[in-house]
């Protein structure tokens, strides 16, 4: 019986590919040609980025650092070509993502009570029914309205009576949750499974895919109590009160982020385009992310080699006696660079690859995880060092790369080269971060 049975399968797995060649034979004559009436793809910058090539560097210290000749060794490695924020992410950029995540949770409560235009969608375009209802985003939310079911709704976002100052309406911040998933592609790598031509299945303990899909639940709003908590003995409440949300500071950096809440941005960037992409029936990209170490330190570098800053070297003021860059000149004269804290994100001159503060203003997040042996055994080719969060120590885990020094460090901390770290649940008035997004392909001139 087992016999027929496995004769039966093959006969039927004979006759469907037989029918699929007899199908095709008409258009490509039994020719292989790759499956055709695929829609063409154009690379196209991302608003606010640069397109930086592939190429190679000597990764590391350009001058003798005795102290740190272990941390900052020399190693040439080779990097693919990717996109880079032209700036550090600045606060009006921060708070896109702010208000989306309390516009959902806002659509939420008024879905839920029942409100005119905010109900569940429960079915798409076609009429057919959802694996989960949606969010309607169609109808405008009137903040103001009169409409008793949307004051009653909104109520749940404001802090309580209790808690509000001179009684203003203020959104509680402490609401601003946002949850994501990710593959962790890293840890399915690792395990061994593979096809069993015998028991014709897969083996090696994966069960299903949601295995490798990792849920983070991360608060997103901004620490703006760094500027108080950073700096004992000194007056910084007006940073405090204004920095991130008054318009003069909109194209300042945004400070006060956790290297997780980057992180839950890049999600949240990426799936913001997906969603664009998607209505418009148009192929997904690839996901923006924090760059690698290995990445930033190759676009600060402006495609200079062995200098000691992005715009070359050896000396922070140019020939006139300008500074380059906002960091502590001197012994604390902290205005002599034009500065005082941060300063516009586009201030001073950019480097050659078009990127501006890659050396000063805020220090910035990578995703590498740090290790003062790093370079001594990570990998020449797009080198990057990360551990899975469910098989290490939890203590170097928390410990990511921050590069490009800030408006509060002095001249070292802005060399090209400079490595240093911050724990990944900390927040800092003078730590920011970029985003990247890799490119498809070898180089643009393929698509030219």
């Amino acid at each position: 019986m087992a016999k027929h049975m496995n004769t039966m399968k093959k006969l039927i797995a004979f006759t469907f590919a037989a029918a699929i060649l007899a199908g095709c034979a008409g258009s490509d004559r039994g020719e292989l040609v790759g499956v055709q009436g695929r829609q063409e793809w154009w690379p196209a910058d991302p608003y606010g980025m640069v397109f930086l090539p592939m190429g190679s560097y000597q990764m590391g210290a350009n001058d003798q650092d005795v102290p740190y000749g272990m941390v900052n060794s020399t190693k040439t490695v080779s990097v693919a070509p990717f996109y880079m924020d032209q700036t550090e992410i600045t606060n009006n950029e921060y708070r896109q993502f702010v208000h989306w995540v309390r516009d959902s949770l806002a659509r939420t409560y008024l879905a839920d009570a029942g409100a005119l235009g905010f109900e569940w969608i429960e079915e798409d375009e076609n009429g057919n029914f959802l694996d989960e209802p949606r969010l309607n985003w169609e109808t405008p939310i009137e903040w103001d309205s009169d409409d008793e079911d949307v004051i009653y709704a909104l109520e749940e976002l404001y802090y309580p009576v209790e808690e509000r100052f001179y009684n203003r309406k203020q959104i509680d911040t402490r609401k601003m949750i946002f949850k994501y998933y990710w593959i962790n592609k890293r840890r399915a790598a690792n395990m061994d499974n593979r096809w069993n031509y015998d028991t014709e299945s897969y083996e090696g303990g994966i069960e299903s895919r949601a295995e490798f899909i990792e849920e983070e639940v991360v608060p997103i709003y901004p620490d703006t109590l760094v500027w108080v908590r950073d700096f004992a003995y000194s007056f910084n409440e007006p940073m405090h009160d204004k920095y991130f949300w008054h318009p003069a500071y909109d194209d300042y950096p945004v400070v006060g982020i956790t290297w997780e809440q980057a992180r839950a941005f890049a999600n949240w960037r990426s799936r913001y385009r997906d969603a664009y992409l998607s209505a418009d029936k148009r192929p997904y990209e690839q996901e923006f992310r924090l760059p690698t170490e290995a990445e930033w330190e190759y676009a600060a570098r402006g495609g200079l080699e062995n200098n000691p800053y992005p715009w070359g070297g050896p000396y922070i003021r140019n020939s006139r006696g300008c500074m380059l860059g906002n960091y502590k000149p001197m012994r604390g004269n902290y205005v002599l660079d034009g500065g005082f804290q941060t300063v516009k994100a586009t201030a001073y001159w950019p480097n050659q690859y078009g990127l501006y503060c890659m050396a000063g203003n805020v220090s910035e997040w990578t995703v590498t995880a740090y290790d003062p042996n790093t370079y001594q055994f990570e990998h020449d080719m797009n080198p990057d060092f990360q551990y899975d969060a469910k098989d290490s120590d939890p203590i170097t885990l928390k410990r990511k790369v921050i590069r490009g020094g800030s408006w509060k460090d002095i001249g070292y901390y802005l060399q090209t080269a400079t490595r240093d770290y911050e724990y990944q649940d900390t927040a800092k008035s003078f730590i920011g971060f970029r985003t990247v997004q890799s490119f498809m392909g070898r180089d643009m001139s393929d698509f030219q």
